[in-house]
């Protein structure tokens, strides 16, 4: 599996959630409304899911191993923490 692109939206002022990521699968396949979340441990990805009638949240798209999960986590997080300093040295510049 390649993750071809890795699409980051930020999101502002919504507590916990920072960004919200697409990304796509050996340019065939794509997952939208991964989130990027600040835990207490750091940054963390969240797959796509939705709410059950029980009240709880279940994954609709999800790696099924952890290693899988792992490596998207990092390119993720990676591609996440290179906008940040991206956006904040242009912050810096004006």
């Amino acid at each position: 599996m390649k993750i071809d692109d890795i699409r980051i939206r930020k999101v502002e002022n919504k507590g916990k959630m920072k960004a919200v990521v697409s990304i796509t699968i050996d340019d065939e396949f794509v997952v939208h409304d991964i989130k990027i979340i600040e835990g207490k441990k750091g940054l963390f990805i969240a797959m796509p899911s939705r709410k059950t009638s029980e009240g709880e949240y279940k994954d609709i798209a999800h790696p099924i191993k952890s290693e899988t999960r792992d490596s998207l986590s990092d390119l993720i997080l990676k591609k996440y923490d290179e906008e940040m300093a991206v956006e904040s040295a242009a912050a810096t510049e004006e």
